[in-house]
């Protein structure tokens, strides 16, 4: 039995593209009194201009800020930082990576399916990506990586709201949800959003995703679950959003399964391992909470291309819904192969 997910230091890579504000959001994370004891991992400190003000202590690479937190720059290696990082004094509340502005997030968020020591001791929570709101449309036409760390997120951060109309703000909204329907989005000013909604989120545990976004299993769910999926009038939403476009991006897909029937794991991990070996480089990001067939507790996993991750969480709660639900993003998914592969792997 693998150690328990929860011992385990929670990671936040964070990206965005260049000029989004993540900069912003580091430095707060950096200087803020918010009592939590994070490590900022960063590629270059010359473009945070961290206050010298609020350094206490430097050696090489790592400044210990007086909140607490430290940070220290990829020169180089991430796992070599990682491991450096994992045997300081004191353990830290969470660690934080930046990616630069141009890159894909994945190679950064594969780090942590790889290095044996890396994944003893640490853990994916979420993929967190800051979008310019102005700026993004045009990103999004001109630039892949802007896409890719759209699709990626777990949790989108869409900042300088104040400098658009209301009507390109829902047109960008339209945009990123055509990418990516199931990321928490926060909207912000100058990145003010909570920490707490940023770092630490679990956001590898579904359950989250469905509290806050109901249409999450609108997306394509299996057909005896119809009648119940597409009313969602009752929790006060407007799902017509007053008449917005609904991008579907042509490049990029989303595909959502359910079944309240428990699966076979004899089945279903060999199937979603052979998936993701074969058609990994079209899956961004995979994560879904499995009910087994004779086995009270809940299985999660999520995945980055072909690499995967997953563990018992928990017990199935008293009266709790045992159904399994997946999510798959990516670019030309198969998705009757994938439909079909579900399937037979459904306990009859």
């Amino acid at each position: 039995m693998p150690s328990p997910t929860l011992q385990k230091i929670p990671v936040t890579v964070l990206t965005g593209y260049l000029g989004a504000g993540k900069t912003t959001l580091l430095n707060r994370i950096l200087s803020e009194n918010h009592g939590k004891k994070y490590a900022v991992i960063v590629n270059e400190f010359g473009e945070i201009g961290i206050d010298n003000d609020l350094i206490i202590g430097a050696d090489e690479e790592v400044f210990e800020m007086n909140n607490g937190c430290v940070c220290c720059t990829v020169r180089g290696d991430l796992v070599r930082i990682l491991d450096g990082l994992m045997k300081r004094k004191g353990k830290f509340d969470a660690i934080i990576v930046e990616t630069t502005g141009l890159a894909d997030p994945a190679p950064v968020a594969q780090t942590f399916f790889v290095d044996e020591d890396v994944q003893k001791n640490a853990r994916l929570d979420a993929v967190v990506t800051v979008a310019d709101a102005k700026w993004l449309s045009d990103r999004l036409k001109d630039a892949p990586e802007a896409k890719n760390q759209i699709a990626f997120a777990d949790v989108i951060v869409l900042n300088k709201t104040d400098l658009v109309s209301k009507a390109e703000l829902a047109e960008v909204e339209a945009r990123i949800r055509g990418i990516n329907p199931y990321a928490k989005l926060h909207r912000t000013e100058r990145c003010k959003v909570k920490l707490s909604d940023v770092l630490e989120r679990g956001a590898f545990d579904l359950d989250r995703i469905l509290d806050i976004e109901p249409d999450f299993l609108e997306a394509g769910s299996d057909h005896e679950h119809h009648d119940h999926d597409h009313h969602h009038g009752h929790d006060g939403h407007d799902h017509g959003h007053g008449g917005l476009k609904h991008y579907h991006d042509e490049e990029m897909q989303s595909l959502a399964l359910r079944t309240d029937k428990p699966l076979d794991p004899t089945k279903f991990m060999p199937w979603l391992q052979n998936l993701v070996a074969s058609e990994g480089q079209k899956i961004l990001r995979s994560k879904g909470i499995l009910a087994f067939s004779d086995d009270d507790d809940r299985y999660v996993f999520q995945g980055v291309h072909m690499m995967l991750e997953g563990d018992h969480q928990r017990k199935w709660k008293e009266g709790e819904a045992r159904e399994s639900r997946l999510v798959f993003i990516g670019r030309e998914l198969p998705e009757q192969i994938i439909r079909d592969g579900f399937e037979s792997c459904i306990t009859s």
